[in-house]
C-alpha cells in the first residue's frame, strides 16, 4: 500500500472521530497544557476564534462574550477558494471574520478607513444560496435572518466586547486574544427552544450542538450542498476517478499557524510549468474530496503523535494506531510507559529483560498485516513544505529495529525522574542527544538556544533506529570531545548525561565499522591502548575522590578532571603528570585501601606492551569506555542489583 492509499486508509477507518473534538494532555512544569485536535469533516478547516456571539432560533441577538484562549480552536465550513485565501475576498460559508460579517462595519470605522462593504455582501450572498437550496439547516436559515439585519458591530458594542474611541468608532489598537479588534473572528452558539425532552435527546443522537462549530448535523448539510455545488471534474491523479477536482490545496499541516503547502501550482507566470506543461491542468489534478481526506488525515495524524520543532515535523503511526514505541524515546520511558498502561506490577527481573517484554508486549497486540508509516516535513519557505522522509515497514520490523537500535548502544544511562538523579542501562532520547551534543549549561541545565538543533539531530538520528543506518560519524566525535571537557561543566550530572551518550555513540561507530562488541562490564583482558589509558584515567580519579572529606568536595574538580581533554590528545605525556599530582591523595588513604589501587593500576600496565604505552598519539573515542567502565566498577562494584537499580 502506497503513502496515499495510508492516508486515505487513516481517515476511513476513524470516520467515527470525524468532527470530534479531543484534547491532548501535556505535562509542563506549570501543570498540564491541553491541545486541540480534531479529524475534520470534508470541506472543513480550522480558525481561531476571538468572539462567541450567541443568538436564539428566531435570529435574535442574546449575548456576546471574548473567547477563552484554551478554546479558541474552531471547526468551520469552507470553501475551495477561501480555505487557501491569502489575498482577495473570498468569504467562508458560516463563521469568519468581523469584517465580513458586519454590515454595520462601516458605520462604526473610522473615516479614511478600508471599506469593506464587498466583503460583507459576498459573503450573505452566499450564506443565502445555501440558505434558500435543499440542503439548507436551521441554523444556516436563523444565522441569514440575524446578519441581514446588519447590526453585529452595534451588538457587540452593546456586550463590551467591541471598544469604541469618543467619537464612536472602532479602536483599531485594541486587542481581543492579540488579534486586533477590527480583525476578529466570530463563531456562532444558536440556542434553539423545543416542545419537549425528547426532541433534545433525538437531537443530541444526531449529533446536535447549540455550538455551531461542534453541530455534525450542520457539518453534514454543509457537505451535501458543497457537493451539489461542485462543477468541474477531471481525472483525479490519485484515486485514478473522474470526480470534482482542486488545484487549491489546503494550509495548517504541521500547526495551526502553518501557511506552507504540500502541493502547489499558483505561480503560472514564472516556473512551475516551463518547458513541461502548458497550463496547471496538464501537471496535476485531484479530487476535491481526495484532498480533503488526505489533508485533513494528514493533520490529525501530526497533531495527534506527531514530533514538531522549529518547521521540521516527524509523524509516526502505526496502521490500526495501536500503541507503538516512539522513535524519540529513551530506553526507561519505553518499558516505563508499556508498563503504566499495563499496570504491569514486575516480576524483579532485570531492566534488558523488561525492555524486551515491552516490545514483545506490544508486538502480541498488532496484527499480521500490520504497517508502520513514518513521514518527516520541512519548509525552505514559508509558502512550500516539502516531504523529506517517507518510509513504510511492517510493524514487526519497526519494533525489531528499535529492539536494535537500543541494545547496540545500550551504556549507562543518567537522568532526572521523578525529581531524583535516575540510572538505567539503555540508550537516551534523540531530544536528550540533542542536548548533549549541541547545549550549554543554562542555570545548571542544558539547554539548546536554537530549537532548530532538535530537529536537525533528528532528522538525522531517526534513520539510524528505524532503518539501521549508520550513525554519524562526525556526531560521534563531537561527543567525544565534549565528554572530554569535564572541567567546563558546573553540575557533574551534566557531563555525565554527555559521557554516557559519548560512550553509546562509540560502542555503536565501533560495531558498525570495526565489527566490535564492548559492554558496559569491565573488560579486564582487552590490551586496547585508548581502553587502558582511560582505565588509567579513571583510576586517578578514584584515588583522588576518596580523599574528599566534605560534602563540598565532590563538587571540586580533579587532575583526572582538569587535564582529561590533553590526556586525550598526549596520553603518555600528560600521563606521567597525573601521577605525580595524585602521589599526596595517594598517600592520604590507609596502607590496605593504597595497596588495592596500587595493585590494580600494576595490572593495567601489565596489559600494555612497550611500544602501545610509550605512543603518544591521540587516543581513539574508546578511552571513554574504558575510563567509564572502571569507574563505574570502583564506585559501585560489580553487583548487577546495584547497575540496575542505583538512584542518587
Amino acid at each position: 500500500m502506497n503513502l496515499v492509499q495510508e492516508v486515505f486508509d487513516l481517515y476511513n477507518k476513524n470516520e467515527h472521530l470525524v468532527g470530534k473534538l479531543e484534547f491532548k494532555v501535556f505535562k509542563t512544569r506549570k501543570g498540564e497544557e491541553r491541545i486541540p485536535q480534531v479529524l475534520l469533516p470534508i470541506f472543513y478547516s480550522t480558525a481561531a476564534a476571538q468572539v462567541t456571539v450567541t443568538i436564539d432560533e428566531e435570529g435574535n441577538f442574546l449575548k456576546a462574550l471574548p473567547v477563552p484562549p484554551s478554546d479558541k480552536l474552531t471547526m468551520i465550513p469552507v470553501t475551495e477558494k477561501s480555505g487557501s485565501r491569502t489575498a482577495g475576498i473570498e468569504p467562508h460559508p458560516f463563521c469568519d471574520n468581523i469584517k465580513y460579517l458586519a454590515g454595520d462595519y462601516g458605520t462604526f470605522s473610522s473615516p479614511g478607513s478600508k471599506d469593506f462593504s464587498a466583503n460583507y455582501r459576498l459573503y450573505i450572498e452566499a450564506l443565502g444560496s445555501w440558505h434558500r437550496s435543499p440542503y439548507s439547516h436551521k441554523k444556516v436559515d436563523t444565522l441569514y435572518a440575524y446578519l441581514q439585519k446588519g447590526t453585529l458591530i452595534s451588538d457587540l458594542v452593546s456586550s463590551d466586547v467591541i471598544k469604541l474611541d469618543e467619537q464612536g468608532k472602532m479602536l483599531e489598537k485594541e486587542k481581543i486574544q492579540n488579534v486586533d479588534q477590527t480583525d476578529a473572528f466570530v463563531r456562532f452558539v444558536i440556542r434553539e427552544t423545543y416542545d419537549s425532552e425528547a426532541d433534545i435527546l433525538r437531537n443530541e443522537d444526531g449529533g446536535y450542538s447549540s455550538e455551531c462549530w461542534q453541530d455534525r448535523t450542520l457539518q453534514d448539510a454543509y457537505i451535501s450542498y458543497y457537493r451539489s455545488i461542485l462543477q468541474e471534474k477531471d481525472l483525479c491523479y490519485l484515486t485514478g476517478e473522474y470526480v470534482p477536482v482542486t488545484y487549491l490545496q489546503p494550509k495548517k499541516i504541521r500547526n495551526e499557524g502553518d501557511g506552507a503547502k504540500l502541493i502547489s501550482s499558483n505561480d503560472e507566470t514564472n516556473f512551475t510549468f516551463r518547458g513541461r506543461f502548458n497550463d496547471k491542468k496538464q501537471a496535476f489534478a485531484i479530487g476535491y474530496e481526495a484532498s480533503q481526506k488526505f489533508h485533513n488525515a494528514l493533520k490529525w495524524i501530526i497533531r495527534k503523535q506527531g514530533s514538531y520543532w522549529d518547521g521540521f515535523c516527524i509523524v509516526v503511526w502505526e496502521s490500526n494506531l495501536k500503541k507503538i514505541p516512539e522513535l524519540s524515546a529513551d530506553t526507561d520511558d519505553i518499558y516505563s510507559e508499556w508498563e503504566e498502561e499495563e499496570q504491569y506490577q514486575g516480576t524483579g527481573e532485570g531492566k534488558a529483560s523488561r525492555f524486551r517484554a515491552a516490545l514483545q508486549g506490544y508486538g502480541k497486540k498488532l496484527d499480521e498485516m500490520s504497517k508502520v508509516v513514518i513521514l518527516a516535513f520541512d519548509a525552505a519557505t514559508t509558502g512550500r513544505l516539502s516531504m523529506l522522509e517517507q518510509n513504510q515497514l511492517e510493524t514487526s520490523r519497526y519494533l525489531a529495529n528499535i529492539q536494535h537500535w537500543h541494545e547496540s548502544c545500550k551504556w549507562q544511562q543518567v537522568k532526572y525522574k521523578d525529581s531524583h538523579l535516575y540510572r538505567y542501562e539503555g540508550m537516551a532520547g534523540i531530544r536528550d542527544i540533542a542536548e548533549v551534543l549541541y547545549g550549554t549549561e543554562q542555570n545548571g541545565v542544558l539547554t539548546v538556544a536554537n530549537k532548530k538543533i532538535y530537529g536537525e539531530v533528528y532528522r538525522r538520528i531517526y534513520s539510524c533506529i528505524s532503518d539501521r543506518r549508520r550513525i554519524p560519524v562526525d556526531m560521534v566525535r563531537l561527543a567525544v570531545q565534549r565528554a572530554s571537557l569535564p572541567i567546563i561543566y558546573e553540575k557533574r550530572y551534566n557531563w555525565e548525561r554527555i559521557l554516557s551518550v559519548a560512550c553509546s555513540f562509540v560502542k555503536k561507530e565501533r560495531q558498525e565499522r570495526k565489527k566490535e562488541v564492548w559492554n558496559l562490564a569491565l573488560n579486564e583482558t582487552s590490551k586496547d591502548r585508548s581502553y587502558l589509558y582511560g582505565r588509567l584515567l579513571a583510576v586517578a580519579d578514584r584515588i583522588e575522590r576518596r580523599t574528599f572529606d566534605r560534602e563540598e568536595d565532590e563538587k571540586r574538580a580533579t587532575n583526572a578532571d582538569r587535564y582529561m581533554n590533553v590526556f586525550s590528545q598526549r596520553p603518555y605525556e600528560t600521563w606521567q603528570i597525573i601521577e605525580k599530582r595524585i602521589q599526596p591523595y595517594y598517600l592520604k588513604l590507609d596502607i590496605q585501601e593504597r595497596n588495592t589501587y596500587k595493585k590494580l593500576l600494576d595490572q593495567i600496565y601489565e596489559l600494555f606492551d612497550e611500544e602501545s604505552f610509550a605512543d603518544n598519539r591521540k587516543l581513539e573515542g574508546l578511552y571513554l569506555l574504558g575510563y567509564h567502565s572502571q569507574s563505574y566498577v570502583l564506585k559501585y562494584g560489580n553487583k548487577k542489583e546495584e547497575k540496575e537499580e542505583t538512584h542518587e
